[in-house]
């Protein structure tokens, strides 16, 4: 069973935008946190950022600080990445993960979805 699907990575222009969707399932949604990891090409996950359940408390690696904003509406269940200012090195599969607790390692998460693929042309 499916609990978390991201939409919305394409590709775009160095500089451009792009906004994440990750639609979650009322259980899952029920989670304290979730997260946003990516996967560049040829290298291990990691953190981009994460938010808690009010939406008050948010932390980011600090390669996406200033440029990436996550969001959450509780009342479509959904969180958000907008992201700004694109780079080439952006580019990767990003996942969104749902948990208990915040954390920057991707295991410590509950459920994690399937993952949409963000391109950055240079």
């Amino acid at each position: 069973q499916v609990h978390l699907v991201e939409s919305g990575g394409g590709l775009v222009q160095a500089g451009g935008s792009l906004r994440l969707s990750c639609a979650a399932s009322a259980y899952t949604y029920s989670s304290n946190f979730m997260g946003w990891f990516r996967q560049p090409p040829g290298k291990e996950r990691e953190f981009v950022g994460t938010i808690d359940w009010s939406g008050s408390m948010t932390d980011y690696a600090d390669s996406v600080k200033g440029r990436f904003t996550i969001s959450r509406d509780n009342a479509k269940s959904a969180v958000y990445l907008q992201m700004n200012s694109l780079k080439p090195e952006d580019t990767a599969v990003y996942y969104c993960a749902a948990g208990s607790l915040s954390s920057m390692n991707m295991r410590q998460y509950d459920q994690v979805g399937q993952g949409t693929q963000v391109t950055v042309s240079s």
